[in-house]
């Protein structure tokens, strides 16, 4: 296979996914009225799925390491559907519910590392950056399509019926992914450069990489405030109504379309040291954080927190190349470990900021994100990248 179209297969295994995982979140609202769930259970059985989901991020990469990403995200992507299933079947038990998603959290856990170890093994490094970036953007394509999609099936077939049908590209990619050959994936030439002549023999113990997975914690742990809290906040803090919140609610989304892989691209093109992208990227979300937290005009609040939520997402080319680049052969396992890092800090921030906001305020809230973004970017000062002769 092309490493190109190597790229476009795990762009639509990401979609896919994604599909998968946000499902239930359009459904719940027929399913808590059918089943009789209040909205505790209910978020209980979204919880549910990132505990498995951050659990098995180093198991997924390991897999991923062992077996190649083939037969592994097609194993996994087959499982994404099982659990679908599983969730459609379970009634008002909420132990089945419980069970469901979690299964899928476990199962998806070896999307992205598995997806970065291929890149690593597909592609030469200075083309990683852009491929990463590819991919991690697809989730906003599945994100996107989702709600509208969901919605209408609903109305028409049920609930059931939608999340059976929306869990119909997964298992589609999954059966691409079995009629893969190893070998065709990972050409001979490519597989030369995986390794990053800085590192050293055990890559998983390095500076660079503890370095790279805090940066990448504290990421996750601002990123995920714009997933939960971002609609919310233009909605009851900035007083706008749902129409107006809605709209201004998709454009972070829609901005990471264009920045995740612009980020990655010039990750790749930048010709002097590559380190300046993602601390850019971080640096400058937290200073649009502190100016739509402080600013009294609510538009610009918006705006300047829509672009905020674009430059933190943009370094997640930059960071998935990085990994690859430090951990070499093993990097699948090492970008497990990274993505559970960015998974713990997206347990913490949904639930630390609103506490945050009901004792100092969301301003304050807000600003302490803000220097999280900046502090994100400081180890980047110490990542050993490759010499350019490695280019």
């Amino acid at each position: 296979m092309r490493p190109w179209r190597l790229v476009a297969l795990l762009s639509t295994t990401a979609t896919a996914s994604y599909l998968c995982r946000v499902n239930v979140s359009v459904a719940g609202v027929m399913m808590m009225r059918e089943l009789g769930l209040s909205q505790q259970k209910m978020g209980q059985v979204f919880s549910a799925f990132l505990i498995g989901y951050a659990a098995c991020q180093i198991p997924g990469g390991m897999l991923a390491d062992r077996f190649g990403a083939p037969r592994v995200l097609g194993w996994a992507a087959l499982a994404w559907v099982a659990a679908t299933g599983w969730l459609v079947g379970a009634g008002a038990s909420v132990v089945a519910l419980l069970g469901a998603r979690c299964a899928l959290g476990v199962a998806e856990a070896p999307t992205f590392p598995a997806a970065a170890q291929a890149i690593s093994r597909a592609l030469p490094v200075d083309k990683r950056g852009r491929a990463n970036g590819l991919v991690v953007a697809a989730i906003g394509l599945g994100s996107a399509i989702a709600p509208p999609l969901i919605s209408f099936l609903m109305v028409r077939w049920g609930w059931r019926a939608a999340l059976m049908i929306s869990s119909l590209p997964a298992f589609a990619v999954g059966c691409a992914w079995m009629l893969i050959r190893q070998r065709a994936v990972l050409p001979a030439e490519a597989a030369s450069s995986c390794e990053c002549a800085a590192t050293p023999s055990e890559p998983l113990r390095s500076r660079s990489f503890v370095l790279l997975t805090l940066s990448y914690s504290l990421q996750g742990y601002v990123g995920y405030i714009f997933v939960f809290w971002f609609y919310l906040y233009l909605v009851e803090v900035r007083h706008f109504d749902l129409l107006r919140g809605a709209l201004f609610g998709s454009l972070p989304w829609l901005l990471s379309i264009v920045s995740i892989p612009l980020g990655g691209w010039l990750f790749d093109r930048t010709p002097c040291d590559r380190r300046a992208i993602p601390i850019a990227g971080l640096a400058g979300s937290g200073v649009f954080i502190a100016v739509g937290a402080h600013t009294q005009h609510a538009y610009l609040a918006a705006v300047c927190l829509a672009f905020a939520t674009a430059l933190v997402l943009s370094v997640e080319g930059p960071f998935w190349a990085t990994m690859t680049a430090v951990a070499g052969a093993r990097s699948g396992t090492g970008s497990g470990v990274m993505n559970m890092g960015s998974n713990i800090g997206g347990l913490i921030s949904p639930a630390l900021t609103p506490v945050l906001a009901a004792s100092i305020g969301w301003e304050a809230a807000l600003m302490v994100s803000a220097a999280l973004a900046i502090l994100a970017a400081l180890p980047w000062c110490w990542i050993r990248l490759p010499p350019p002769a490695a280019y």
